[in-house]
């Protein structure tokens, strides 16, 4: 109601709530809860961004979660904004054979993990189950023959009952229970006071031959590869902090000894819990089988443009020329995320691999200009020279315009578009960077080519064929006593 209340109700469609058990809803996302009589659930079915401005869903998430407060007795509490995603910001597999310290190391990571700003809704996967009694069967037990199993039979039957008969009222089986009355079955105290049959048919006090302990079951426990595991999952406010920049410091918590870091699945040990392996999961996991992935095709896409700009320049070393500045836009990038204050994170390198593709821009004006001029007879240094005078505000006027047209997107608050902000920085600034680097480099490398093929016999038989048709022009006039044609 309070949060309604701020946001004048307006933004908020339909409201979803379940007690107990998940109902199935046509829309909205999916459940993120298990069903149980001590689990809850409320859904806030939003409408579309235009219509709430100013309320994006992580800022109602944010103030929902300020209005309540922390619960009196809530084991875990989650408000989760995104409704498809790849992953929590913060998940970690946490694997072993000995529940009790699966459970004690999921406590030390949460403890941990919350001592970072920005970090949000921690929890794990541990669900403690109803209140039990759980029973203990002592040795003397067993010297009267007794088993854990013959223990709890009799208790079942006394205190829930065993079927006798079955008796027809019309077409409804009514079923006849015998147990203890209902004054026996309310109190602990009636559970041992009972007497428990031996199999010689003796009967023995129950506390004679079993102990009792109040406490809760686990409502599932989680296999994988015949170990048990236990999540660890939890939320990051992106204002505060990305989620890449909270990795290193998880692995340094999880990860004391390097050594014990497996890369085939991304898991370690420390010498604190021995017993269990420590695993990173979620979003960090799905992102970095992509970036694998990217890896691959960024090396097929650095292989197709050199095929593109080989083809027509009819050369190998003028596109390794033109690509040189790639790394320098990368440089850019990463300098711009230190000038706007962000970090580097998943879609800084999206933007850097598209950088890849705009950055050769530049270089290929300058090269071409500088092949053409020399086609045209022109000295090397002097169509060098010539393609950094005339290129020289087109490449400058090309890259700022790019660069001014990314601001509005990189100075946006808006936290619906914070994931495309750091891929802007990484154009805006790889591309400037990359430009003033350029018109140095470029023209430099150009002229090593150049000597590089002289070196290896080739430059010079090129240049004095570039040049055949217009000296022998200058001798043929010269000789003929005409005024000599300079080339």
């Amino acid at each position: 109601q309070d949060l309604g209340r701020d946001l004048d109700d307006s933004p908020i469609l339909h409201v979803f709530a379940s007690i107990g058990s998940n109902a199935a809803r046509s829309s909205g996302p999916p459940s993120r809860t298990a069903g149980g009589s001590h689990l809850a659930e409320v859904v806030l079915d939003l409408a579309p961004i235009e219509d709430r401005p100013g309320w994006t869903s992580n800022r109602i998430a944010s103030r929902w979660r300020e209005l309540t407060g922390p619960v009196t007795d809530a084991v875990d509490l989650q408000f989760n904004a995104d409704s498809f995603s790849a992953g929590d910001p913060i998940s970690l597999q946490i694997r072993g054979r000995d529940v009790e310290e699966l459970k004690r190391a999921a406590l030390h990571l949460r403890q941990e993990l919350a001592q970072f700003p920005g970090v949000l809704d921690l929890s794990d996967s541990f669900r403690a189950g109803k209140q039990e009694l759980q029973l203990n069967i002592k040795p003397e037990a067993k010297s009267l023959g007794l088993t854990l199993t013959d223990l709890a039979r009799q208790v079942r039957q006394a205190f829930y009952g065993e079927e006798a008969q079955r008796i027809q009222r019309g077409t409804d089986d009514v079923r006849v229970m015998v147990r203890y009355p209902k004054a026996e079955r309310e109190s602990l105290g009636n559970l041992e006071n009972m007497r428990i049959r031996s199999p010689n048919g003796t009967e023995v006090p129950f506390s004679a031959v079993a102990s009792v302990i109040q406490g809760n079951s686990y409502s599932s426990i989680n296999r994988e590869n015949q170990q048990r595991v236990v999540s660890v999952r939890g939320d990051i406010d992106r204002s505060v902090m990305a989620p890449e920049a909270l990795i290193p410091a998880i692995q340094q918590i999880i990860c004391q000894d390097a050594s014990s870091f497996s890369s085939v699945d991304n898991s370690c040990r420390n010498d604190l819990f021995p017993g269990v392996r420590y695993r990173l999961g979620g979003e960090q996991l799905e992102r970095s089988k992509v970036t694998s992935s990217l890896g691959k095709n960024v090396l097929l896409a650095l292989l197709i443009i050199f095929a593109l700009l080989a083809v027509p320049l009819k050369s190998y070393l003028q596109p390794l020329i033109i690509m040189s500045v790639i790394p320098f836009g990368a440089v850019g990038a990463i300098v711009g995320h230190y000038i706007m204050g962000w970090n580097l994170i998943f879609f800084s390198l999206l933007g850097i691999i598209a950088l890849s593709g705009v950055v050769v821009n530049a270089s290929l004006v300058l090269v071409d200009f500088i092949n053409r001029q020399r086609a045209d007879g022109v000295p090397l240094f002097d169509a060098v020279t010539n393609a950094g005078v005339v290129r020289f505000r087109p490449i400058i006027l090309t890259s700022v315009t790019t660069f001014v047209g990314l601001i509005p997107l990189m100075t946006n608050e808006d936290p619906e578009t914070f994931m495309f902000i750091p891929m802007a920085i990484s154009l805006a600034f790889g591309v400037l960077f990359s430009t003033v680097i350029t018109l140095f480099l470029v023209p430099s490398l150009y002229l090593m080519q150049n000597d590089y093929l002289k070196f290896i016999g080739l430059g010079a038989n090129h240049t004095e064929a570039s040049n055949a048709p217009l000296t022998a022009a200058a001798v043929n006039l010269t000789a003929d006593g005409s005024a000599p044609i300079k080339a």
